[in-house]
């Protein structure tokens, strides 16, 4: 051991992680090449799988195990974590017919996991294995196995998992990616699996979201003075909407169209709000995607648009309230 980190080159630094991902992207690159019919049974198996796939490992699989329940609940699949020690302690109980046991492992020896096998087949769960080590306790109990075996580790002792966990988490990728494929599930599935991501607000999100409501709207009638609207557009941020009695959309005044107006009129505090406004607004239904109102806005260099439900005006969803929350076009 080096009796200070200092004597270590930045050359040396550099040369130990270029060799660890060499090392890595082999295993990966290995274990693709015999990738075949037993990983097509496997994702089988997750596809007519009728419950959840509970989804098991300890140590460094443990936490590669983790992770693939989580990418495999995220894009489809309903899927969990449970510890092998705590499954082996009871929580082995979470496991109803229907389901499926995933099992992650190096070794395919640890007592932990090798301790669940004879409950899970009193249940007439399938097991199914991601397994470094061909021929051992978990390859023998499980249904099918995929082999997870690399070359070598990138440990420079081949003893820290490094290489193998990182090509059984490619392998549960893998997984992942194909049984979301056979699934069909496309973007708009994917964004209802992840409602606060950038995703989900921009597929999911509806203008009806995001709006502010009918009381909050800047509204004035054709007949009002434009001394009202400009006194509306210093405080309600700079849009007014303009309705008739029944609340129909007749026009909007921006700061832009009141400052026009003015720059032509003499005496313009005095003017009616229809002599300035436009008459031909941009709007939007409630209903509409929050992502397709912000396009409008972007198209048009527009900073708010009336929000309209059944011909009339509900609300008004702003520029920067879309951008605060995320929105993207």
């Amino acid at each position: 051991m080096r009796t200070s980190e200092s004597t270590v080159t930045d050359q040396e630094l550099l040369e130990t992680a270029l060799e660890t991902l060499r090392v890595e992207a082999a295993g990966v690159t290995e274990v693709a090449s015999r990738l075949g019919g037993d990983f097509v049974r496997l994702a089988r198996r997750v596809l007519e799988c009728q419950g959840r796939v509970i989804v098991t490992g300890l140590g460094k699989s443990g936490l590669v195990a983790r992770k693939i329940a989580s990418t495999l609940a995220s894009t489809g699949t309903p899927a969990s974590f449970l510890h092998p020690t705590e499954g082996a302690h009871g929580d082995v109980g979470v496991l109803v017919p229907g389901d499926a046991l995933l099992v992650v492992s190096k070794s395919g020896a640890n007592a932990e996991l090798t301790a669940l096998v004879p409950a899970v087949r009193r249940l007439g769960i399938p097991i199914l294995a991601i397994c470094g080590t061909p021929g051992s306790p978990l390859v023998e109990a499980a249904d099918v196995t995929v082999d997870a075996a690399v070359p070598e580790e990138a440990c420079p002792h081949d003893i820290a998992p490094t290489a193998s966990s990182t090509a059984a988490l490619a392998l549960g990728d893998a997984l992942a990616m194909t049984v979301m494929r056979a699934r069909g599930l496309d973007a708009d599935d994917f964004a209802r699996l992840h409602p606060a991501g950038a995703l989900g607000r921009r597929l999911l999100w509806l203008v009806r979201d995001v709006m502010l409501s009918e009381k909050d709207v800047p509204t004035l009638g054709p007949d009002d003075a434009l001394s009202q609207a400009m006194t509306l557009i210093a405080h309600q941020r700079g849009t007014v909407v303009v309705t008739d009695d029944a609340g129909h959309l007749l026009g909007v005044m921006t700061a832009g169209d009141l400052t026009r107006f003015a720059s032509d009129h003499s005496g313009f505090l005095s003017r009616r709000v229809e002599e300035a406004m436009n008459r031909q607004p941009r709007s939007i239904e409630k209903h509409a995607r929050a992502a397709d109102a912000l396009e409008v806005m972007e198209a048009g260099g527009i900073m708010a648009l009336p929000v309209i439900d059944d011909g009339q005006v509900v609300g008004i969803v702003h520029l920067h309230d879309l951008l605060r929350e995320g929105v993207r076009a």
